[in-house]
């Protein structure tokens, strides 16, 4: 008896909006991802939209389930996440799902699927086609410890802000997005 062939669902475009969790003003990227990313590529995706450097674990919720780099000897490591597609997951418009990097400082990241459109031919994907605001320094200190650097920038010359200050380049500028450097990162992905 022939093998069937199996059929693949047409491949689709989430356009996905990540947002940083408590932090304000926000900090978000919105990005056009194909339903056929894999989760490994979709964390890689989110690093270089937002700037994060890839220094440290990260984990996926979704629907109660934790989805990571997966430890065959401890049973609370996450599942493991290499062959999961976003069209696994994805399974309307408005779904919600959170995406944690740095336990230390633990940056959550709040990942809302806006749309799902049809692929379009000629296009190039993954994209990044808005955004809001610079990406925390990394090992800042989490949210609490990013407010205080922006407290610092606020008045560099005080003693207590000089090491805080160091972390960041003198020309950083936490308001600034760069959509076509964001784009330019995204094209190693």
């Amino acid at each position: 008896m022939p093998q069937r062939k199996k059929i693949l669902p047409l491949k689709q475009v989430y356009q996905i909006k990540v947002s940083l969790k408590n932090i304000r003003p926000p900090i978000w990227r919105r990005l056009l991802v194909t339903s056929d990313t894999t989760l490994p590529r979709f964390h890689m995706i989110i690093q270089n939209a937002m700037g994060w450097q890839n220094g440290h674990e990260h984990v996926f919720e979704i629907e109660k389930m934790e989805f990571g780099v997966n430890d065959p000897y401890d049973p609370t490591s996450p599942k493991d996440e290499t062959k999961i597609r976003l069209s696994k997951i994805v399974n309307r418009e408005g779904q919600r799902f959170k995406y944690i990097y740095d336990y230390g400082d633990y940056w959550e990241h709040e990942v809302l699927v806006e749309k799902i459109l049809p692929l379009e031919k000629g296009e190039s994907y993954p994209q990044c086609i808005k955004g809001k605001r610079a990406c925390p320094p990394e090992d800042v200190g989490g949210p609490p410890g990013y407010q205080d650097l922006l407290e610092a920038l606020e008045s560099p010359e005080e003693a207590d802000n000089v090491e805080l200050l160091d972390i960041v380049e003198d020309d950083w500028d936490p308001d600034h997005f760069d959509l076509s450097e964001a784009n330019e990162m995204l094209t190693a992905v």
